[in-house]
């Protein structure tokens, strides 16, 4: 075989990486799967299959520190995400499934590991702490397609994002340990000496960062603009100030310092938070196809059955098991049960992790250390691959699927979008409504409704949106750039006859600075109303109200009624499912749907009086025909 490795010029070596991550990372937006799936199979690919890339003669002696240093930032913004308060949030199964289950899961994994595979027992128990996680980056993605009930959601998205620095300082602390083992020294209290050293230095040395960086942000001494540039070389400085007071100790050093930056006080970490998602991803889409390009797939193809059988243990008993003891007691069913023990992919951090110790292990003489690596990647690989395309399945066959998305995202706690609110929770149509404003948001909870404060944009408040149940997209914000950006964010989520928006065009302005319809949602409303409109209506005392159509009062009919002082805008079916009326749907409300329309100031009347004839006449009751209160603000 040519050794193309050789033949390509750095520079286009470089290029060619860039260009396959983000290949890589469409095809996983555009199938809704984890990108790592597509990252490391692509690495494989152009590595051992192709041999394009050799990343151990590509760069030489910098592997070594630059994966290092990759795995520092990349474990530091896991730890960013852990706080405390969480824990308590999360319920009783999540907190047992992050520590007694991560401890049941080890243990199974490392035993299976040893007997089946045939490493040694240190080599076991780092393998098994290395696929205790399973991270929000896979777990997220699958939770889109397979639509699971709401206890199941948040069991298994608040599970990924606590055991993400949870399982990587469990892993740290097994490898810290076979390296004080291997440190030359005999007896086991010279082993244990060296291991403490390594947890008390790296202990030390991330609250000594962590409390710097904190008190420097608390206090102002770095602007706003340097906060992200001197968060992230801190966290490079202590990692290498720590690897050289104490070998090894600079990984702890990294996750208890985004530990202690994640629950300080009087900070906001949200622009770090912001950036370090950017950089995540630039970090991952390329480590992973140089990692994945160092696999030795002889040596794994040899473990044939065993590998599988492997496989199966981490799914169909480490999983069960854990779950089983950390459900205990618990609200949730035995198909919930069945469905959390189902769901369980391997992600980042491990095969981030698993590759930087092996290239360690190696240069410290452990001869299998580079199956540890192969071995993760394939865990990775094997679970990623058979539960997205078994999930869905089971989930149906355990029928704990979301019955229908019949609810609705609302982006905006403004005025107009907390009266419609009011309107739609009074109907019970399942509804969440998401801001980055806080007062908005604190009057939106005020009114009892469900609500998310953040930016839609950011990655952390996207794995952490739970769309379960929400089949609509209303943006409801006077901001058009705004809401034309949002639409076209949540397609991926939304069909685009499903997402709709209310225009804000520029008076008076020419085409030039209009927004092309195609990057915007459909009108809302029959008539296609600006945020403006809408507005200025709520503030001369229009309302949002609702009636329900009959035979003797149909939809032809409160059109002829209603003139010009009632606008329609929605209608709920009798299956209740909801749906947006617009100029580009053919859409007719039909008897015994509900419609929702706003009253102008200029309806005088306290509702339909001939709807509740109607309703009198068809027994139906007159509740869905209250109005909602006018919002005092």
């Amino acid at each position: 075989m040519i050794d193309l490795a050789n033949l390509l010029p750095p520079a286009l070596t470089l290029s060619g990486i860039a260009l396959v991550s983000l290949i890589c990372q469409l095809m996983a937006w555009r199938l809704r799967l984890p990108a790592i799936l597509f990252l490391l199979i692509s690495g494989i690919i152009c590595g051992p299959v192709l041999g394009m890339i050799n990343p151990d003669e590509f760069l030489g002696d910098l592997l070594f520190p630059i994966v290092s240093l990759c795995v520092a930032l990349i474990l530091f913004e896991g730890s960013l995400t852990l706080k405390f308060e969480q824990l308590k949030e999360t319920g009783p199964v999540v907190r047992r499934l992050v520590t007694v289950g991560a401890l049941v899961t080890w243990g199974v994994i490392s035993v299976a590991c040893y007997w089946l595979i045939g490493l040694d027992v240190a080599l076991s128990a780092l393998f098994g702490a290395l696929v205790v996680v399973t991270g929000p980056t896979v777990v997220v993605p699958m939770l889109r397609t397979l639509r699971a009930t709401p206890r199941i959601s948040k069991v298994l998205r608040w599970e990924g994002i606590l055991i993400d620095p949870i399982g990587a300082l469990l892993a740290v602390l097994v490898y810290e340990w076979i390296v004080s083992q291997a440190a030359g020294h005999n007896g086991f209290m010279a082993s244990l000496l060296i291991f403490v050293e390594v947890i008390g230095v790296g202990t030390i040395a991330g609250i000594v960062g962590g409390f710097v960086m904190a008190t420097a942000m608390r206090r102002h001494w770095i602007p706003e603009y340097l906060e992200v540039l001197a968060s992230l070389t801190l966290v490079l400085v202590m990692f290498a100030v720590s690897n050289e007071i104490a070998h090894e100790s600079g990984l702890l050093t990294v996750t208890i310092m985004g530990i202690w930056l994640a629950n300080a006080k009087g900070i906001d970490i949200e622009e770090i938070l912001v950036f370090k998602e950017h950089l995540s991803v630039l970090l991952i889409s390329g480590l992973f196809i140089l990692l994945a390009a160092r696999l030795d797939l002889d040596a794994l193809l040899a473990l044939g059955l065993p590998a599988l059988a492997l496989l199966a243990v981490i799914q169909f008993v480490a999983r069960p098991l854990a779950v089983w003891i950390s459900s205990i007691g618990s609200e949730l069913t035995w198909p919930e049960r069945a469905m959390v023990a189902w769901v369980g992919p391997r992600g980042i951090v491990a095969a981030a992790v698993s590759a930087l110790f092996a290239l360690r292990l190696e240069q410290a003489g452990y001869e299998d250390a580079a199956l540890v690596s192969a071995l993760t990647f394939a865990v990775i690989i094997g679970t990623v691959v058979f539960q997205s395309a078994t999930a869905r399945s089971v989930a149906s066959l355990l029928k704990v699927t979301e019955p229908e998305r019949r609810g609705i995202l609302l982006i905006g706690a403004n005025q107009v979008s907390r009266a419609l609110g009011e309107v739609l929770q009074r109907l019970e149509v399942p509804l969440l409504v998401v801001d980055t404003h806080w007062d908005s948001i604190r009057q939106a909870r005020m009114k009892g409704l469900r609500t998310l404060r953040g930016n839609p944009l950011s990655a952390t408040v996207d794995s952490n949106l739970d769309l379960t149940g929400l089949g609509t997209l209303l943006t409801l914000t006077p901001e058009r750039e705004w809401n034309a950006l949002l639409n076209q964010h949540f397609r991926r989520d939304f069909p685009a006859h499903r997402i709709f928006t209310v225009r804000n065009e520029r008076a008076g302005a020419n085409e030039r600075m209009q927004i092309s319809s195609k990057h915007e949602g459909m009108p809302f409303g029959r008539e296609g109303l600006t945020f403006s409109k809408l507005s200025s209506l709520i503030s001369q005392g229009a309302r949002f109200k609702a009636t329900t159509l009959s035979e003797g009062f149909s939809y032809e009919q409160w059109q002829k009624d209603a003139g010009k002082t009632r606008i329609a805008l929605m209608a709920l079916t009798p299956e209740r499912r909801l749906r947006v009326l617009s100029p580009g749907l053919d859409l007719a409300p039909e008897a015994g749907w509900t419609l929702i329309y706003l009253a102008t100031s200029q309806d005088e009347k306290p509702g339909d009086t001939a709807a509740l004839v109607a309703r009198r006449e068809n027994g139906q009751s007159e509740e869905a025909a209250k109005p909602a209160l006018p919002d005092p603000q």
